[in-house]
């Protein structure tokens, strides 16, 4: 799958520069434009008939139009894209109303970039199930498609495992992971500080849900060593 493209509109300049850095640390994402207003976020959506962004990280206090107003104008245009609110907005009515306009997460200001990185995966790992080819098979396939953009897939961990240790692991796999590197079990109980023995746990638990793989290091005297790339 190509980089998800990303689209940050932020009126606050050292904000949007900001969430365009930590778009950047993510895997999978690439900011292609930056916008300071709801004018210049319709314009760079308007350009190439919206199909050069997939994903836009919207501020909703714009200076000329409220996020909001973004978002129903797209709709209206007919255009699909993908929005994540970056929003200090903590009123229950705008945050219904952004569900009804389709708005996929909600993130609150301010946030760290943990959180930050835990929406954009969820959200990639939703856009891949979503645009595979061909059709579900069971309601079950429509069911993981939800709770994977809702932050609900999985249900409960297996005993001893718990999800913010869980997080510390993928989130050490995911910073420690460079192009055809991976790591060991020792190495992201260091990264973590956690026992080589439960690194692996949750290593080998992150291979059985399809979040990570297992291959072999070689180049070491004796067995090989085990590494993990995040998926």
């Amino acid at each position: 799958m190509t980089d998800i493209r990303v689209l940050v509109v932020e009126d606050e300049p050292l904000l949007a520069e900001a969430h365009a850095a930590y778009t950047e640390r993510v895997r999978g994402f690439v900011v292609v434009g930056v916008a300071h207003t709801a004018r210049a976020a319709m314009a760079a959506l308007r350009a190439g008939g919206g199909r050069d962004v997939d994903l836009v990280l919207l501020d909703f206090r714009l200076p000329d139009l409220h996020g909001l107003d973004v978002c129903r104008a797209l709709r209206a245009a007919g255009s699909s894209v993908d929005v994540l609110a970056v929003t200090s907005a903590r009123d229950l009515a705008v945050v219904r109303t952004a569900v009804s306009l389709g708005v996929t997460h909600y993130l609150l200001k301010p946030f760290t970039f943990a959180a930050f990185r835990d929406k954009l995966e969820r959200y990639a790992d939703y856009r891949a199930q979503a645009l595979a080819d061909g059709e579900v098979t069971a309601q079950h396939d429509v069911d993981r498609m939800f709770a994977t953009l809702r932050g609900t897939a999985g249900h409960s961990l297996p005993k001893g495992l718990d999800a913010q240790t869980l997080n510390r692991v993928r989130a050490a796999l995911a910073d420690g992971s460079g192009p055809g590197a991976g790591l060991s079990a020792t190495e992201v109980s260091a990264a973590t500080g956690i026992s080589r023995v439960t690194a692996r746990r949750y290593l080998e638990y992150l291979v059985t849900i399809d979040r990570a793989v297992r291959t072999p290091r070689y180049g070491t005297p004796g067995r090989p060593e085990v590494e993990y790339r995040p998926r």
